[in-house]
């Protein structure tokens, strides 16, 4: 990876690398501004030689907590051209999760932001590891040890250690080479269409973590790749989010469904299109609101499917029409890739029929651009590439014209009296309550049923007595049974003060699964199964 960024600066050395803007330099407390090519390949050169007097190289790991800063970049980049892996640290990961992190990755050293030197020093002793801590700007301490690889890197050499979100169990650190990086960037900047870039034009900006393959991988390297510049803010904020493309006159962003969603909750104003952005790039955007967003702001949000195991060995994106809009379509797959939907059995179902996909390179390589390995678990690494297919663990159906469409993630289809129910759709539906702030939805068993539907609200104004409750609860099942089918609508509504959410805004679906059965059974949750009557 290093070399292709080596590459870009001897290219496009005035021309900036990376953009600090004056809200995300206030949060910070760092300069605001550009840093070019130039200077970055400067910095990452000291950086290099700084680590390498002191061992650090060919196969160790260095974890890294520094926000969606530039020094997370600058730092990489150094480790990586001496063959060391990175292990991007979720900010928001505390005590019990840095342990697991800090024994399960082994890492020899972290740099981070002062605030955090002594958790993450805590986090080790329970672990029982040595970990030294330092800041962006310090000097290393000795490695600990030989390096564990000889030789130069490669394009096989591990380049970081991406954990998954984990949603639904232990996180899962997924092992990824310099081949994968180098996939994503080659494949960005080739798909063409309304997807199409410019050699040292591109400005993209992403309030979208660093430590999530979304910005590290894919923003990251697409800029790299073409020449442009990565404007990082520290996260989305909604009230400032078109301020800040407009100042960063971004051509591009890239975005998570809940993105959307907010922004158009905004009045309508007559700077709604008074921007630069040929595209938004992302995934999730709610099929309701996505051909009116596309009108207001009149930006293309191109939807796409990937993950952290496959990377860009097997992304789909509907960069080329038809791109069938409000139909969670993610495109069709090119002929780089291969892919089956299939029912339980393993059986390839047909057209418009949901089952979970399964997806490979085409070629000689099925892994090509994939993940290498869930590191020191060959067991779980097995299972999701059994057959010869990555089984993504999502539920899509393909149209007659082989288009993807998303429908949810296989562990959160409920199962009701024989029909699968999505939760994402059903979540997607009570968003637009303008008495609902946040919703996040999940089953319960149900003695007749099997499992029924449950909807944990958090609302705008929260009611305050039970026959508020009731009434507000009614209301919104009253909602959902004009718009969905009525065994998908809720049999029971929990009014809640929030709903656990990961780094990234997704709902963390284990932890939810265990705050229901104690939200049902609670004093705000309102029982609406009377309301659910199949239609005359």
């Amino acid at each position: 990876m290093f070399a292709a960024f080596a590459q870009a600066a001897a290219r496009h050395a005035d021309r900036p690398f990376l953009a600090v803007l004056p809200e995300t330099a206030a949060v910070y407390r760092i300069p605001a501004g550009e840093i070019t090519y130039g200077e970055a390949g400067e910095r990452v050169a000291a950086l290099a030689a700084s680590y390498g007097r002191r061992g650090y190289g060919h196969g160790c790991r260095v974890g890294l907590l520094l926000e969606n800063r530039p020094a997370h970049v600058l730092h990489w980049l150094a480790l990586n051209s001496l063959g060391a892996s990175v292990v991007p640290i979720n900010p928001d990961l505390r005590s019990g999760e840095l342990s697991y992190l800090i024994d399960h990755s082994e890492m020899a050293l972290a740099v981070a932001v002062l605030a955090r030197h002594g958790d993450l020093a805590a986090a080790a002793s329970v672990a029982g590891r040595r970990l030294p801590v330092v800041g962006p700007e310090d000097q290393p301490p000795p490695a600990p040890g030989p390096l564990p690889r000889s030789g130069p890197p490669d394009t096989d050499s591990e380049c970081a250690l991406v954990y998954t979100s984990g949603t639904t169990g232990r996180p899962k650190g997924c092992v990824l080479p310099n081949e994968y990086f180098l996939n994503t960037g080659d494949w960005y900047t080739s798909v063409g269409h309304l997807m199409t870039m410019e050699e040292g034009i591109e400005r993209m900006l992403t309030p979208l973590p660093l430590f999530h393959m979304n910005a590290m991988a894919v923003s990251t390297l697409a800029m790299i790749t073409c020449g442009g510049c990565l404007v990082l803010l520290d996260r989305f904020h909604p009230r400032t989010w078109w301020d800040s493309v407009r100042a960063s006159r971004a051509t591009i962003f890239h975005y998570l469904g809940v993105m959307p969603a907010m922004l158009m909750t905004a009045p309508e104003g007559r700077d709604d299109r008074n921007h630069h952005v040929k595209f938004g790039f992302g995934a999730g955007v709610d099929r309701r609101l996505h051909a009116s967003f596309e009108t207001r702001f009149g930006i293309p949000l191109i939807e796409a499917w990937a993950m952290t195991e496959t990377g860009n060995g097997a992304v789909l994106a509907a960069a080329e029409e038809p791109r069938h809009v409000g139909t969670n379509s993610c495109g069709r797959p090119s002929s780089t890739i291969e892919v089956r939907v299939v029912g339980d059995d393993g059986s390839d179902l047909g057209i418009d029929v949901a089952g979970e996909l399964l997806v490979r390179q085409a070629g000689p390589d099925p892994r090509f651009g994939f993940f290498r390995e869930y590191l020191k678990d060959p067991e779980a690494t097995a299972e999701a590439w059994a057959g010869g297919w990555f089984h993504s663990g999502d539920v899509v159906r393909r149209g007659a014209d082989g288009t993807i469409h998303f429908v949810d993630r296989k562990k959160n289809v409920i199962r009701r009296s024989g029909e699968n129910i999505s939760a994402v759709e059903v979540e997607s539906v009570l968003m637009q309550h303008p008495a609902v702030r946040q919703v996040a939805v999940a089953a319960t068993p149900d003695p007749l049923r099997g499992d029924e539907v449950v909807a944990c609200v958090v609302a705008r104004a929260p009611p305050a007595t039970p026959q508020g409750r009731e009434r507000l609860a009614a209301e919104i099942v009253a909602w959902c049974l004009e718009r969905l089918a009525y065994y998908k609508a809720p049999g029971h509504v929990v009014f809640v003060d929030a709903v656990p959410l990961t780094a990234t805004q997704k709902i963390q679906r284990g932890e939810l699964r265990t705050l229901v059965a104690a939200w049902v059974a609670g004093d705000t949750c309102v029982d609406t199964r009377a309301m659910k009557k199949r239609a005359a």
